[in-house]
């Protein structure tokens, strides 16, 4: 797909928590190194709860618990910010999937 090295943001509002680092292309998702900004860790829980319930296979709680990241934070790609996106960050690897449009619910 040609991503490798791409940096996507992970932006609130303005300020940037960190920065992916595309290293793999799986379709739908891309991989990457992860490199957060200090205040990144003011929403690191979010990230810990969320996948701590989809490895728990606690879907319905994971979809409310993720609300909050998708309806706070958004995802920005070299060409500008996407629509929609799904991510996940352990450590110091993030993984994540996006659409122009919206997901389609279900």
């Amino acid at each position: 797909m040609g991503l490798d090295g791409e940096v996507w943001r992970l932006m609130r509002r303005e300020e940037m928590l960190g920065e992916i680092v595309i290293d793999e292309a799986d379709f739908p998702w891309l991989h990457g190194h992860f490199i957060p900004t200090p205040t990144f860790g003011e929403v690191r829980p979010w990230f810990d709860e969320s996948l701590a319930l989809m490895e728990a296979e606690e879907y319905q709680q994971f979809d409310t618990a993720y609300d909050r990241i998708a309806n706070t934070l958004s995802l920005v790609a070299p060409s500008g910010a996407v629509a929609e996106f799904l991510l996940h960050i352990s450590d110091d690897r993030a993984w994540f999937r996006w659409s122009d449009e919206p997901f389609e619910d279900g």
